[in-house]
């Protein structure tokens, strides 16, 4: 009995070492291929695109006067509030007008003395005019009184222009404002005086609905934007070039404006040119002398090629470069030519056509001439889920490593390239 155990014993130590041997010489599952690598994508479509040059400037009023006597004399009143809106014609200032309410009087007293005298001597005139008829009288006295006529009718006309001089003087002792807009400070007050086109004004009125916005634009630009106008490349949008404006704090001013002109002469010591613009001001929100930007309407590109600036990276020899996906799938690096920002897109003139499919997303996974798979931009590929792109990442929830393990001894390798597979497929391979 006791030689039945031992031998029994002997027997299991004996499967046991087989199994054994039989379980090292087994081998291990085949590692699963790496998945393809998703990228996202965005197809190039031609748009109709607004071009826009922002340049600086300074604002200034559209209309400015400065007010000066015409008169000499002391300033007896002052009839308007400082920083206030006065309209043309109102009376900002009186100057004594003693003397010249005198001057005027007695230019009015010799014009009535002038038209006095006038009156016999144009009597005298008329009746030698009959008596010569007659020959009562002789022609040289008819001449003579003729021309004490015309003597006396010429003094009439100088003693009116005398009259109309003193009215003139006597009216320019009311100061009044040439213009309507809002007036500043006074340089004088009650009691001063002041002469007549004295070198210091008065007060200064300035215009600010609508203002002027004066930019510079360098003179290399201005032809670079004529000859693409002239070549097709970029047509007008219309006769008069919408204008917006940036404030000095950032902030977007609301109304549009236009531009005016551009200037003939070019600054030598800049080599721009002034470019003039007008923007209506209700509120009064800009004020002379401001520094604003201005963004002037270029013009328009009917079929323009844009990609986010996330696309494109710069080679080692500065050439804008992008990757585009192929028609068989695979990544192709492209040499691009920029011309200019549009927000975070790039405007590009060559190296592209409608319909590239250029990567924005997962530019790090893609290589030149390797195979990817496309999903549009926005949507979340899923290297970006797995971390590191392997599938080991992408089998699901839970104990990813494990279920990968089932795959392999159930010969799912090739759902593997595939990449995430659900739980149940290699639950169901393990227990065939």
């Amino acid at each position: 009995m006791q030689n039945r155990y031992k031998i029994n014993f002997l027997a299991l130590a004996v499967m046991t070492a087989g199994l054994a041997i039989s379980g090292c010489g087994k081998p291990a599952p085949a590692k699963p291929p790496m998945a393809t690598p998703e990228v996202g994508v965005v197809v190039v479509q031609p748009e109709r695109v607004s071009l826009t040059t922002e340049l600086p400037g300074r604002t200034s009023a559209y209309l400015v006067a400065e007010v000066r006597p015409q008169v000499g004399g002391i300033i007896q009143k002052r009839l308007f509030t400082e920083g206030s809106d006065v309209k043309a014609g109102e009376v900002l200032y009186q100057v004594d007008p003693a003397t010249y309410q005198a001057a005027y009087n007695s230019a009015r007293a010799a014009l009535g003395k002038a038209e006095a005298a006038l009156t016999p001597v144009r009597l005298k005139a008329e009746r030698f005019k009959q008596l010569v008829a007659i020959n009562a009288v002789s022609k040289q006295d008819y001449d003579e009184a003729a021309a004490a006529v015309q003597s006396a009718e010429a003094e009439v006309e100088a003693a009116k222009a005398n009259l109309e001089a003193a009215r003139i003087n006597l009216a320019y002792t009311r100061v009044v404002a040439p213009i309507a807009g809002r007036i500043g400070r006074s340089a004088v007050t009650t009691g001063s005086l002041v002469t007549a086109s004295q070198p210091a004004p008065l007060a200064t009125i300035q215009k600010l609905d609508p203002v002027y916005v004066d930019v510079t634009q360098s003179s290399a630009d201005m032809l670079r934007l004529k000859q693409a106008l002239a070549s097709g490349q970029l047509k007008s949008g219309g006769s008069q070039a919408k204008v917006k404006l940036i404030l000095e704090d950032g902030s977007k001013y609301p109304l549009e404006g236009v531009m005016k002109f551009s200037d003939v002469t070019v600054d030598q010591s800049t080599g721009s040119v002034t470019v003039r613009t007008v923007f209506p001001n209700p509120k009064n929100v800009l004020l002379p002398g401001m520094y604003v930007r201005a963004v002037l309407e270029d013009g328009i590109v009917a079929n323009a090629i844009l990609v986010p600036q996330r696309g494109v990276s710069r080679d080692s020899s500065g050439n804008a470069t992008a990757l585009v996906v192929g028609a068989e799938g695979k990544v192709e690096p492209r040499v691009l030519k920029v011309s200019r920002a549009l927000d975070d897109k790039w405007l590009v003139e060559d190296g592209l056509k409608p319909g590239d499919q250029v990567i924005v997303e997962g530019i790090q996974r893609a290589r030149p001439g390797t195979p990817v798979k496309v999903v549009p931009f926005g949507a979340k590929p899923e290297g970006a889920q797995a971390g590191a792109g392997g599938p080991g990442a992408q089998a699901g929830a839970g104990a990813p490593g494990a279920q990968l393990g089932q795959a392999g001894q159930a010969g799912q390798a090739g759902q593997a390239k595939q990449g995430a597979q659900p739980a149940a497929q290699p639950a169901a391979a393990a227990k065939k």
